[in-house]
């Protein structure tokens, strides 16, 4: 009696397990090189990109900080030689464009007061501690008169240069270049980055 329940169950489970394919059986069925895999098969060109991607995929941790400062320091010695070259594809991105190229040659082109500011500020300094009578006035005057000069000699500079802008580029943004050139005349000219390209009085 109990035997044949016993025997019964088993022969259950035997037909279970027959109608339904162990998960072995069908990850084996799953990887048959002969079933269709239901995507076309990738090219070797295809296959080799994703195998570069996949290399080019930067690193965590250590590594990928590692690489992360090294192509800063790359990116840096370029724009630095870009600067003292003029080389456009690694100027930053203020000195990109022919916008800022134009500004940059208009300034370079002429002399301006501005460019004179940090030689005579030093020497107004040193004249200002000599202490005789009225000395200290003159001293003042003068100083009066030098940033007189540098803020009418850049509001004429600005007004020809916007100008100029408009005629040379009517369609595109000029948008910012005017106080890009008047920062640029505040340095000397043998210290302007990028380097100057025009000699004086060369039309830009």
């Amino acid at each position: 009696m109990f035997r044949s329940r016993s025997t019964s169950k088993a022969d259950k489970a035997e037909q279970a397990a027959g109608a339904k394919p162990s998960a072995a059986e069908q990850s084996k069925q799953a990887r048959d090189p002969q079933a269709p895999k239901g995507r076309p098969t990738p090219k070797r060109s295809e296959a080799q990109s994703q195998r570069r991607s996949l290399a080019s995929t930067p690193a965590k941790g250590k590594d990928a900080s590692k690489r992360a400062r090294e192509a800063r320091r790359a990116d840096l010695a370029r724009q630095r030689e870009a600067l003292a070259n003029g080389d456009e594809r690694f100027l930053p991105a203020r000195d990109k464009g022919p916008v800022r190229r134009f500004a940059r040659d208009f300034v370079d082109a002429r002399y301006s007061v501005a460019e004179f500011f940090l030689p005579l500020a030093v020497l107004i300094l040193v004249l200002s501690m000599i202490n005789r009578g009225a000395f200290q006035t003159y001293v003042l005057l003068a100083w009066m008169i030098v940033i007189a000069l540098i803020v009418i000699n850049s509001a004429i500079t600005g007004f020809a240069l916007k100008r100029a802008l408009k005629q040379r580029f009517p369609d595109e943004n000029t948008r910012g270049a005017v106080a890009y050139a008047l920062m640029r005349t505040l340095q000397m000219r043998r210290l302007r980055l990028p380097k100057p390209k025009v000699a004086r009085g060369e039309k830009p």
